[in-house]
C-alpha cells in the first residue's frame, strides 16, 4: 500500500493521433501512382512528356509524407503527479528518452490564448519550463490544462509526511 505522499493524483498519456493503417496509406499511394500514371501516358501521347517525371516525384513525396506521419505518431508523453513532484516521460519516435520532473507547489501551467492551433500548453518552475501535449488538439490541450490545473491544487493541499 502507497503512503499518501506517494499517491497518484494525476496520471496522463498524452498520444497524437493515430494515421491510418499500413495497408490504407498504402491502398492511397497506390491509387495515387495510378491517377498520375495514367496522366502521365496522356501527357506523354500529347507530347507534354517533360511533365511526366513531376507526377512521378508527386507520388513519391507522397509516400513519403505518409511515412513521416506514421513514424511521428509513436511519440508519447506521460504526466504523472504525486504531492511531492509531477514527473513527465516523453518518449519520442527516434532517440532517447527525456524524463523531467518539477515541485508541484512552485509550478505553473501557462495556457496561451486565444486557443488555436498553434497554442501551447507551458509548464513553468524556478526558471525551466517545458511544453507539453504539443500535439494535441486545441480543446484536448484544454482540457488537459483544466485538468492538471485542478490536480496540482489538491497536490498543494496534500499534507506531506
Amino acid at each position: 500500500m502507497r503512503a499518501p505522499s506517494d499517491a497518484i493524483l494525476f496520471e496522463a498519456t498524452l498520444r497524437p493521433n493515430p494515421p491510418l493503417p499500413p495497408v490504407a496509406l498504402k491502398a492511397i499511394v497506390a491509387v495515387a501512382a495510378t491517377f498520375n500514371l495514367a496522366f502521365g501516358i496522356y501527357f506523354v501521347w500529347r507530347g507534354a512528356w517533360p511533365v511526366t517525371p513531376f507526377m512521378g516525384a508527386d507520388v513519391v513525396l507522397l509516400a513519403w509524407a505518409l511515412n513521416a506521419t506514421r513514424q511521428a505518431a509513436k511519440l508519447w508523453e506521460r504526466l504523472t503527479l504525486t504531492p511531492e513532484s509531477l514527473a513527465i516521460e516523453r518518449h519520442p519516435p527516434k532517440g532517447l528518452q527525456e524524463n523531467l520532473a518539477f515541485n508541484p507547489y512552485w509550478l505553473r501551467v501557462d495556457l496561451e490564448e486565444p486557443m488555436g492551433r498553434r497554442s501551447r500548453l507551458t509548464l513553468h518552475s524556478h526558471g525551466r519550463a517545458v511544453e507539453v501535449g504539443a500535439f494535441l488538439a486545441p480543446c484536448a490541450r484544454l482540457t488537459l490544462a483544466e485538468a492538471l490545473r485542478s490536480a496540482l491544487r489538491r497536490a498543494r493541499e496534500t499534507p506531506l509526511r
